[in-house]
Formats: structure tokens, C-alpha cells, sequence
């Protein structure tokens, strides 16, 4: 590798892990001779910043000022970039690198899933579970949903093809979804439970009765407000209709849409997506004009 560039990448490096580090680390005017645990901590957190040593095997201690790099690399450069970010930081009297060079090396897998994708695959899961609570199905329906990197699965019960068709629907039109795999089982109302027969666990009964008390619920408080709140809500979550672009009025449990959407497709989409809801009688979908646009909006 051309000596100027190795510089280069090593001066760059240097300058981006130091300057985050910086702002990460702002408590205050540092002592004089900073603490063995926070050198490492600091060192530790300028390879983790480091778009070249971040998935190295790079193991760092310090013991008064002197620090210790150990680990494998597969490249010079990355023993090098390690023992310079080591020696910029304040405090550190002297580095001893002992980094072993492997070309062949291949770091281990490090954890991809982190907190932000967690919570995503959260979210997901608690829109798809609103929106199924919400369909006129619900009372029939005794779904368990989890996500996995926007990979939904649905398990539990459904009353009917229908029932079990829209839920898949629903999950699959809801936004982050990748996939949905439709595990649900249909059973007739009559035989989701017979009374006195004890379930087996496992079975989503508990599902199904939460589901069945929360529907039940809805029941008594289902409003032309409600009704509007949930249909712009599923719009929102919808992966297919813009939402932002559609208002929506309840009059009697007689929805109206208005607005412009960007294809027939979606027209029809936000017409079933308001229908399928709890306590809607039809949808006048009138007001809703299709005026396709060309690029971003």
C-alpha cells in the first residue's frame, strides 16, 4: 500500500474516533493522570468508532498509562491504525502492541441487531396487533404476532378463510414488514372452546379471551370519533396508502374519504382498509381522486 495513503487513512482515522470521542466524553477538565479503567474505556471506544478496527478482535488494558493491545488483525494497517489511535489518546504514557497480523483472520460475528432494530420489530409488532384488534374479525380471532427483523408471524386462531386472509392483509400492508407467515388456524366459533373442557396450554386461549374482552369492549365505546381516529391510524401504519394525503370524516358509522391518492391500487386499498374496521357501516370513497405524480412528492 502506497506509504502517503497508509498516512492518510491513519491520520484521518485518528482525527473522526478522536473528535467523537471528544464530545462522548465531555465531563469536565481531566485530571493529570486519568484513570487506568478510563483509558480503556477510551481507547475501547475510539476502535468501536472506527469504521476499520470496529470488527477487529483488538483487546486493550492499561496499567499507569501503559496500554496493551492484543488481538488479531487482518491487515498492518489495522495494527497500525490501533497503535496510533492508542498513543493520541491524553494520558497514555506508552503503547506496547502485540497484535497478531492474519491475513486469512475473519473476525466474529458481532451482534447486527441492535437496540434501534429492536424497537422497530416492537412497533411492528404493536401495529400489527392494533390493526387486527380493530378489524370487525377481532372476536374471532385469537392471534399471537412477533417480529423478527420486519419478518412477521402470525399463530393463534381464525374463524373463518376470510378472517385469516385479512389478517395476513393487514400484517403484510403494515410498514417495516418484510414478510408475513400466516400460521393461523381456522376453527369455527363453535369450536374454539367448548365450556367445561379444559384447554391445553399453548393453545392461544389466552389470546383468544383478550382478544374477545378487548373486542367486547370496543363494542360498548365504538364512535364516528373512534371510527376516524382508527381509520387514519391504519393509514398511517400502512405501508400502501399515504395518509397523510387522505382525510377522513364518520358520520353514523358512514365513513368518507377525500383526498388524492397516486393510483387505483391505492384507492381500493384504503376503501378495504377503512371497510374491514369495527363499526363501519360503508365508506364513500367519492372525494378520494386518483392523480397518479411523476418523481417524489
Amino acid at each position: 500500500m502506497n506509504t502517503t495513503f497508509r498516512k492518510l487513512i491513519i491520520a484521518s482515522g485518528v482525527a473522526l474516533a478522536l473528535g467523537a470521542t471528544g464530545s462522548a466524553f465531555a465531563e469536565g477538565p481531566m485530571s493529570a493522570n486519568p484513570s487506568d479503567a478510563r483509558l480503556e474505556a477510551k481507547i475501547s471506544t475510539t476502535y468501536a468508532l472506527s469504521p476499520h478496527l470496529q470488527g477487529d478482535d483488538i483487546t486493550v488494558s492499561v496499567r499507569d498509562g501503559q496500554a496493551v493491545l492484543t488481538g488479531t488483525v487482518p491487515e498492518d494497517i489495522n495494527k497500525e491504525l490501533a497503535d496510533q489511535f492508542a498513543r493520541n489518546v491524553e494520558g497514555v504514557t506508552e503503547v506496547d502492541n502485540q497484535i497478531v497480523i492474519d491475513a486469512d483472520y475473519v473476525p466474529p460475528e458481532a451482534e447486527t441487531r441492535s437496540f434501534g432494530d429492536r424497537m422497530t420489530d416492537a412497533s411492528i409488532t404493536a401495529a400489527v396487533k392494533s390493526k387486527l384488534m380493530w378489524t370487525r374479525h377481532a372476536e374471532g380471532l385469537a392471534t399471537e404476532v412477533s417480529t423478527e427483523s420486519g419478518y412477521v408471524t402470525l399463530e393463534g386462531t381464525a374463524e373463518s378463510q376470510d378472517a385469516k386472509d385479512l389478517a395476513e392483509r393487514l400484517a403484510a400492508d403494515t410498514s417495516g414488514v418484510v414478510s408475513v407467515e400466516n400460521r393461523l388456524e381456522i376453527k369455527e366459533p363453535s369450536t374454539v372452546r367448548e365450556p367445561g373442557i379444559a384447554q391445553e396450554p399453548g393453545t392461544g386461549e389466552a389470546a383468544m379471551d383478550k382478544t374477545r374482552e378487548v373486542a367486547a369492549d370496543a363494542g360498548d365505546y365504538i364512535t364516528d370519533l373512534w371510527i376516524t381516529t382508527k381509520v387514519k391510524s391504519t393509514f398511517m401504519w400502512s405501508s400502501g396508502v399515504s395518509g397523510g394525503d387522505i382525510s377522513v370524516t364518520t358520520d353514523d358509522g358512514v365513513v368518507e374519504l377525500s383526498g388524492r391518492v397516486d393510483s387505483e391500487a391505492e384507492r381500493e386499498l384504503a376503501v378495504e382498509l377503512a371497510r374491514e374496521l369495527r363499526g363501519v357501516k360503508s365508506v364513500d370513497a367519492s372525494g378520494l381522486t386518483f392523480s397518479p405524480v411523476v418523481g417524489n412528492r
